[in-house]
């Protein structure tokens, strides 16, 4: 069985962990390797863990709002690492205050990620998607 890989965390200076360890456990129970960063990850540390554990995936969550100044230029750190196809996938609060969520994927989209969920988004929908991703 070929075990996908997927780093997660919370970026930048989130400090939210509860829907982090939820997320990472979910994954896992669908049958995929989690790499956990935890809360307060920099771009950087994403990268590496991604280096280092070879994986299929970045997963970046956040929820206080700050998550797309906090994204900004991952897509380029990642291809500057070597991580030139490795899919994106952002989800939580995103941005603050309300905003149209097709607005705000569309940004995203632009900065070179994968997939994009809103703040609720239920865990099936992420799952289903990386197994699309990942041809399952």
């Amino acid at each position: 069985m070929n075990q996908k890989t997927i780093v997660t965390g919370v970026i930048g200076a989130d400090v939210h962990a509860v829907g982090n360890k939820i997320l990472a456990y979910a994954l896992e129970e669908a049958g995929f390797k989690i790499v956990n960063l935890g809360v307060m990850v920099s771009q950087e540390e994403f990268i590496e863990a991604a280096i280092e554990t070879n994986a299929d995936a970045i997963l970046v969550s956040s929820l206080y709002g700050h998550g797309e100044i906090d994204c900004h230029g991952l897509r380029d750190k990642c291809e500057e690492a070597g991580l030139k196809d490795i899919p994106l996938l952002a989800g939580g609060n995103l941005v603050v205050g309300k905003q149209n969520f097709e607005d705000v994927e569309e940004r995203f989209m632009q900065m070179g990620f994968t997939k994009v969920y809103p703040p609720n988004t239920q865990l099936e929908t992420t799952i289903n998607d990386l197994n699309i991703l990942f041809g399952k």
